[in-house]
């Protein structure tokens, strides 16, 4: 057992009840002040504490960190040091977080400075992106694509129960939560028999999503099997593809999704560990037929995730669309990552892997409003008296997501993108 995630551990930090950050999770991310330009930091309740303060105040000594590993804009290098190391780090910040630990609660002047208010920070987006992969894993998701826009008989296509189908997006327009999206211009052909237009969309979507981040290299030719996947995965965000649905449509026969897609991704700004998430694992749906041997694999690879997406119009109080759960994910992430390496493809340290749609059994745990209005067909009601079949501009589109048990929840913060008129 990873003792920093033990239920009974309480803070002397005064924890919110039904906080996304309790002594149990401690996530990483990016932060920037008035005074701080950038640094990594943990949360706890509703606050930051500041790594590099820790760090050079001798409060992470005996760690064998290098010199200014957390004073970075991303947290590329640290990740890069490896899971052991981002563990360690991990148990050390619980330590002194811990209601029986008087090393900085003691210090006055030192945990004044060290924890800083979330009011008062700025969250920047926590990793460089260099490489981006969206996996198509909702086995529910597919099928309503596929019965949409196919054969309901036949909505999965042969390939799908034998491979992690995905592709590979743009990484240069993820941004963090906060950042707004402007409506993207395209080709569309609203009329089958007539040319297409070149306009802005009218079908902007977003796609309930949640992506892994790599925290190890590897080298051309090597390739990753699903028994070590989780030696190279650090942990968790939440994330928005954002999708316009009508210029995807008409681009992406014979290829695959291009500007329908890469005109902005949205993550959340904590990395929530693996670590963190590990009380929450679950058997996930049984693969039938049987994978081939390279995609077997042992033990509960899928995580109990409860996850939500709100929509605020620019004048009225949000309104919850959809309610779904991660546990639902046909291909968990230990084959992701080894269908993605098993030609020989090089990851890097900092790449995310989307995992897609994220939907459930029922119409209200959708995670699209492709699926929730079925391709414009049902319309849903706003608080404000009007409806959305997509999304209109002044939007804000909200992911939230946790893992509670016995009490704990992990959450991962907020994944929010406001829609901005076009250009």
């Amino acid at each position: 057992m990873i003792y920093a995630n033990n239920p009974k551990l309480k803070s002397w930090m005064d924890v919110p009840k039904g906080s996304d950050f309790p002594i149990q999770n401690l996530p990483f991310g990016i932060f920037k002040t008035r005074y701080l330009s950038a640094a990594a930091g943990v949360a706890i309740g509703d606050y930051v504490l500041d790594l590099v303060y820790l760090h050079e105040h001798g409060y992470l000594d005996g760690l064998d960190l290098p010199a200014g590993i957390f004073n970075q804009r991303f947290l590329n290098g640290f990740f890069a040091l490896g899971k052991n190391k981002v563990r360690e780090v991990r148990e050390r910040v619980s330590e002194l977080l811990r209601n029986d630990n008087d090393e900085l609660r003691s210090n006055a002047g030192a945990s004044e400075i060290a924890l800083i208010p979330m009011t008062e920070v700025q969250m920047l987006k926590p990793v460089r992106v260099p490489n981006y992969t969206d996996f198509y894993s909702s086995e529910e998701h597919a099928t309503n694509v596929g019965s949409m826009f196919r054969d309901p008989k036949n909505a999965l296509l042969p390939n799908w129960k034998y491979l992690p189908v995905g592709y590979h997006g743009r990484a240069s327009s993820i941004v963090v939560s906060g950042t707004p999206i402007q409506r993207p211009r395209g080709q569309i052909r609203p009329h089958p028999e007539e040319p297409p237009v070149f306009c802005p969309t009218h079908k902007l979507d977003f796609e309930l999503e949640v992506a892994f981040i790599t925290c190890r290299d590897t080298v051309l030719g090597q390739t990753i099997h699903t028994a070590e996947a989780e030696d190279y995965i650090v942990g968790f965000t939440l994330f928005n593809d954002w999708s316009a649905r009508d210029i995807q449509q008409w681009e992406y026969a014979p290829l695959g999704p291009f500007l329908g897609k890469n005109f902005g991704s949205t993550m959340s700004p904590w990395v929530v560990t693996l670590d963190a998430l590990e009380p929450f694992r679950v058997h996930g749906p049984k693969q039938n037929p049987h994978v081939l041997p390279y995609l077997a694999f042992e033990g509960k690879k899928n995580f109990d995730i409860i996850l939500e997406v709100q929509i605020q119009p620019a004048d009225a109080a949000e309104v919850v669309v959809c309610r779904t759960n991660f546990k639902y994910m046909y291909w968990n992430i230990n084959q992701q990552l080894a269908h993605h390496t098993v030609n020989g493809c090089n990851i890097e340290v900092g790449d995310v892997y989307a995992s897609g749609t994220v939907s459930g059994p029922s119409p209200g745990s959708y995670g699209s409003l492709l699926e929730l209005s079925w391709n414009g067909e049902k319309a849903l009601h706003m608080t404000d008296g009007s409806t959305r079949t997509f999304l209109a501009d002044g939007d804000t589109v909200t992911i939230r997501g946790f893992a509670e048990k016995n009490n704990i929840r992990i959450g991962f913060g907020d994944c929010s993108g406001k829609i901005l008129p076009p250009i």
